[in-house]
């Protein structure tokens, strides 16, 4: 019996669409991650009768046929780009982009990743890095002491010289480097809030924050997930029933068959 196997593929199907629910819940509060969502396709179909022919010779073409599809399966886990809210930290390193783009970070092998997280602060030898100790690129180097640091809106960080007047001119320490993609979703995560580009992706595009629709730097500011609450339980209940309703399938079916089963006896 068919049902039986296609039941199957709708409880693995929803077994998946709750892990993704799960990863997105668990990420609630992880600074710019970006929430997930299963998409699935129908499988196969077997034809017991074809449109568009005719039952037999000198008779009309059959309006309808008769098609029955084998069940489920996962197409994709396709996370959503949307921006999240804004929180406001006050930290001089912290950094939100407000708009299109991404920061570009040099990863554990020496290659180029992105991230939306701006969770920056300095290391040892006052290279701006990420919480896990990633070089920000183009690599930006503040003196030792540094006053009054500043990022603007198109990512220029500027300073002031520990033994310099209150008065004296800021300096500036670089700029950071901002890119974008033609396809967000087609970028791969790599956790650590970090993606890598693909060939789904596009190559990245090069950009200066707040010119030619590239998104502008908001210092003091964090990118929260946007991850919904009450749409991430809402659709936790949905897969739950989607379970519960292929289980009772599979259940009928059983059955149906042991009354076949007992019927031949």
């Amino acid at each position: 019996m068919k049902a039986l196997a296609i039941a199957a593929t709708g409880m693995t199907a929803q077994q998946s669409n709750l892990e993704v629910i799960a990863n997105n819940i668990a990420n609630i509060n992880t600074t710019g991650y970006k929430r997930a969502r299963a998409e699935f396709t129908d499988l196969l179909y077997t034809v017991d009768k074809l449109q568009g022919v005719p039952n037999r010779a000198d008779t009309g073409l059959v309006p309808e046929g008769a098609s029955f599809g084998l069940g489920v399966k996962l197409a994709a886990v396709r996370n959503v780009h949307m921006q999240g809210s804004f929180a406001t930290t006050g930290n001089t390193f912290d950094v939100a982009i407000n708009g299109e783009g991404w920061f570009q970070v040099e990863g554990p092998n020496g290659e180029n990743v992105y991230t939306r997280a701006g969770a920056f602060n300095l290391n040892a030898e006052g290279e701006l890095v990420t919480i896990q100790g990633y070089r920000v690129m183009p690599g930006l180097n503040l003196p030792i002491g540094a006053l009054d640091i500043e990022i603007n809106q198109s990512g220029e960080v500027f300073y002031r010289p520990a033994d310099a007047g209150a008065n004296a001119e800021m300096q500036s320490a670089g700029t950071l480097n901002m890119v974008r993609f033609a396809n967000n979703a087609g970028l791969m995560p790599l956790g650590d809030n970090l993606f890598r580009q693909t060939a789904a992706s596009g190559e990245a595009e090069e950009g200066t924050a707040g010119e030619l629709g590239m998104g502008k730097i908001e210092q003091g500011y964090l990118e929260s997930s946007n991850v919904d609450p009450v749409r991430e339980i809402t659709e936790l209940i949905s897969a739950q029933r989607g379970y519960e309703m292929n289980s009772k399938v599979i259940q009928a079916a059983d059955q149906m068959a042991a009354t076949v089963s007992q019927n031949m006896r």
